[in-house]
């Protein structure tokens, strides 16, 4: 048989045996990523062609009725956040496992914010088990004792304890500053928790304002794991409110109860380590204190709620449920005025975004990205890449930047 011939088998063979895409998972990943055929079709440049529409085209492509090329399944694999293998699979993957949903989800939740906080557990998920493998891997994967090592049953007291003592917490601090010039309490917290051997991250979206995650979709989540032990707040909130939601996802971790909290809290889990957050930054012996408001206008109610967050540098929707768990004020008083305090803290945020967009100054890149990270993440990746135990490009997916930017974040860091 002539060479030129035995080549064309080989290559006939060759395309018989690459693996076709399945449409069903090429819908799949479209769906799970929350978006609509128009909006899939102009990110992955799915433009019009021969007078069909470029939404109709990646309809076809769903069908079965065409093949993407190579170059669209990357653009694909991009834009939904999905490995490149995942279009190759027989059937759509399971759900990732995000442990437990503690959330009360409001009723106008849509199924592409779904798909965004997936998207994020998913991610984040990733980032935790990389991190824990390199410890295992440089023989520095301690067990943390206190991860799991407690009930509901002992109580809400007992565990507030038991996380004060762990994080050598004391309220003072917290409440005058760290002893670095800042009044911010949130900083010494998770100085702390990062000290206990906890990773405390900050995130509101995917990489984008066009992903941004509202609170009330999600405030925080918590992986209770013993040795790399992961909690992620979303920074779309008040500074203030970040203390809280970083003691109440401890809290599910002292609890062995890996799961997502949204902010609406309902079930008993929730609103134990909401009590737990509570009688930590505002013990109870100071609430019971305060005279009853039940009955007093909306105005007083208010003003009393500000005076005391202003205090003790907790937010004012934290105040108000502490009341409201006391009886200080009834229930439809503390939904009422949570309610006016996100709107008010809203105002306030667009307006200090429209004047730092009037100022050029601000905080470097690095700088926010690391802040966002928190120091035992970035310390512990400028540590293993200068070891040798990372290279850039694991140290990149473990930070959520770019490979290009990985050396500049963490030299910062030294």
């Amino acid at each position: 048989m002539h060479d030129h011939i035995k080549g064309r088998i080989a290559c006939f063979e060759q395309r018989k045996t690459v693996p076709k895409v399945n449409p069903s998972i090429l819908r799949w990943a479209r769906e799970t990523a929350g978006l609509t055929l128009e909006d899939a079709a102009e990110k992955v440049g799915l433009g019009e062609a021969r007078g069909v529409a470029g939404s109709d085209r990646l309809a076809m492509l769903e069908a079965g009725d065409s093949e993407p090329t190579r170059p669209m399944l990357l653009k694909m694999a991009a834009q939904y956040r999905r490995p490149l293998l995942t279009f190759y699979l027989a059937e759509p993957p399971a759900v990732a496992a995000r442990g437990e949903d503690f959330r009360t989800l409001p009723a106008e939740f849509a199924k592409r914010d779904a798909a965004l906080v997936d998207t994020l557990l998913r991610e984040v998920r990733a980032r935790q088990e990389m991190v824990r493998a390199v410890l295992e891997t440089e023989d520095e994967a301690t067990p943390l004792d206190f991860v799991a090592s407690f009930d509901q049953s002992q109580g809400a007291e007992a565990l507030a304890s038991a996380i004060r003592t762990r994080l050598v917490f004391e309220l003072k601090t917290y409440r005058h500053g760290s002893g670095r010039g800042t009044p911010k309490g949130f900083a010494y917290l998770r100085e702390r928790a990062e000290a206990a051997g906890i990773f405390v991250l900050l995130i509101g979206n995917l990489g984008s304002h066009h992903s941004t995650l509202n609170v009330e979709l999600f405030r925080g989540f918590a992986f209770a794991d013993s040795v790399a032990p992961f909690v992620v707040i979303n920074d779309q909130d008040s500074e203030q409110a970040w203390s809280f939601t970083l003691l109440h996802e401890l809290a599910h971790i002292w609890l062995g109860r890996t799961g997502v909290s949204g902010g609406r809290p309902a079930s008993a889990i929730e609103t134990f380590c909401n009590d737990v957050a509570g009688r930590i930054l505002m013990p109870t012996a100071e609430i019971v204190q305060e005279p009853s408001l039940v009955g007093a206008s909306q105005e007083q109610v208010m003003a009393r709620i500000s005076a005391i967050a202003d205090a003790r540098q907790v937010s004012h929707s934290m105040v108000a449920y502490k009341l409201y768990r006391e009886g200080i004020i009834d229930q439809e008083t503390w939904s009422a005025v949570t309610t006016l305090f996100r709107q008010q803290w809203l105002r306030n945020r667009a307006a200090q975004r429209d004047r730092a967009r009037e100022n050029e100054g601000g905080p470097s890149y690095y700088t926010v990205k690391r802040h966002k990270l928190g120091n035992r993440l970035v310390e512990l990746s400028r540590r293993m890449l200068a070891e040798g135990a990372l290279s850039p490009s694991k140290a990149a997916a473990i930070l959520g930047v770019k490979a290009s930017n990985v050396y500049s974040l963490t030299d910062s860091a030294a």
